[in-house]
């Protein structure tokens, strides 16, 4: 069955890419059809920042680019048509009052993403578009030309444009299961490979479980790949110790470098103590110990360390938890000064691909036009959002993707 006449474009995928897409689309006149095959819009933007939904980060386009690691320099042309400063505009002007916090990360006054969606589903419901629930199995395509899709069930739609916009694989329990890529592959496209992105990390051993639920604020971190030996990333800023391992904004972070995880390659040295150098922690050390001089070494920590971590510390030194700390050595404690500020943690792994905030990898590229998100192999397809082989950083980076991409790709569209 063939529904209806031809669109003028036909949206695949109600996420943030796909509402930006289809609404502003609809905006400029075109008739514009949307599938999504959850019954409500933005299923994922609903669960992004903890509930929160952080929009954008109100950053300018030179740290917006530097802060994309794979493939930044191909969204020039999305983000300067659309910056974070236009998309803070886009929902200010549908009445959704925004604040911006630490790190410059952009925030529903009310700190609801249902809000969010809210808003978005307005703008699309408000342009025109029609919507039809249901799973997109195919692209009808002719001498490398798109002209519609085909659903599951057999039902045809028909249109000049198609965008696909189904998200990557991560989170599939809202309907992000990689759609998108299998029709990427059916247009001839390639689609690198995926990893986990943004992604918490697992840690063998029980030190971690020791330490579960214990929050480690304004510390600082290196990534050290045994394989290059080198350090390739740092940060500072707010980790979380799991059952599992370790996750947190700087951790998440740092999960987008590690692009050939294996075991043992990654190793994560944590600065407890950033704002001290060795030598002022060994003097603060000394002063502790000072006032302490009678007590036990492990009941000496409390000032210096969460309670949690302390019978970690107290093994790892190596000192005698029942030692006075009148009787610690010069040598003990430097040991434990370079312990405090290198506290090491041996990567396994990543957690599943499902337990990701995006998904690296996607279409390729050099196989899209950077100036209009339209594919360079098949006449009037158009990607945006995660399905591409683009991912940032925490602190609504993707998220800006998805808007700035989804724009674009609408505003090259014609009739």
């Amino acid at each position: 069955m063939q529904l209806n006449r031809p669109y003028d474009v036909l949206i695949i995928g109600g996420g943030a890419a796909g509402m930006m897409a289809a609404g502003t689309a609809a905006q400029n006149g075109l008739r514009v059809c949307l599938v999504e095959k959850n019954e409500r819009l933005g299923r994922k933007v609903m669960i992004t920042g903890k509930g929160r939904c952080n929009i954008t980060n109100a950053c300018d386009v030179q740290t917006f680019i530097a802060s994309v690691p794979t493939n930044g320099r191909f969204l020039y042309s999305a983000i300067t048509q659309f910056p974070p400063q236009d998309t803070v505009g886009f929902f200010e002007d549908l009445g959704l009052p925004t604040k911006t916090e630490r790190g410059n990360r952009v925030f529903p006054q009310s700190d609801k993403a249902v809000d969010v969606v809210d808003k978005l589903t307005h703008f699309v419901k408000s342009g025109g578009v029609d919507l039809i629930t249901g799973e997109v199995k195919r692209l009808l395509l002719k001498d490398n030309t798109v002209y519609g899709v085909e659903l599951q069930g057999g039902s045809q739609i028909l249109s000049g444009a198609v965008a696909v916009c189904c998200g990557g694989a991560s989170y599939p329990a809202t309907g992000s299961t990689g759609d998108g890529y299998k029709l990427a592959r059916q247009a001839g496209h390639t689609v690198m490979k995926l990893r986990p992105s943004l992604v918490p990390l697992v840690v063998p051993g029980s030190e971690c479980t020791e330490m579960m639920g214990l929050s480690l604020k304004n510390v600082a971190i290196k990534i050290f790949d045994t394989v290059k030996k080198k350090n390739i990333y740092e940060d500072f800023g707010e980790m979380l110790f799991t059952h599992f391992g370790v996750s947190g904004p700087i951790i998440l972070s740092a999960s987008t470098h590690m692009t050939e995880m294996a075991l043992n390659r990654y190793h994560v040295f944590i600065d407890l103590k950033p704002a001290l150098s060795l030598e002022q922690l060994d003097a603060r050390l000394q002063r502790d110990f000072e006032l302490n001089h009678n007590k036990d070494f492990s009941n000496s920590l409390n000032a210096l360390l969460p309670s949690k971590m302390i019978p970690v510390m107290v093994e790892r030194s190596g000192i005698e938890p029942e030692i006075k700390c009148n009787q610690i050595t010069k040598e003990m404690r430097r040991g434990l000064a370079e312990l405090l500020k290198a506290f090491e943690l041996i990567v396994a792994g990543f957690r599943p691909v499902e337990e990701a905030i995006v998904t690296s990898g996607g279409v390729k590229v050099s196989e899209i036009n950077p100036k209009t998100m339209e594919s360079k192999l098949v006449s009037g397809l158009y990607f945006a959002g995660e399905v591409i082989d683009v991912d940032g950083y925490t602190g609504g980076f993707n998220l800006q993707i998805a808007f700035c991409t989804g724009r674009l790709a609408a505003n090259s569209i014609t009739k």
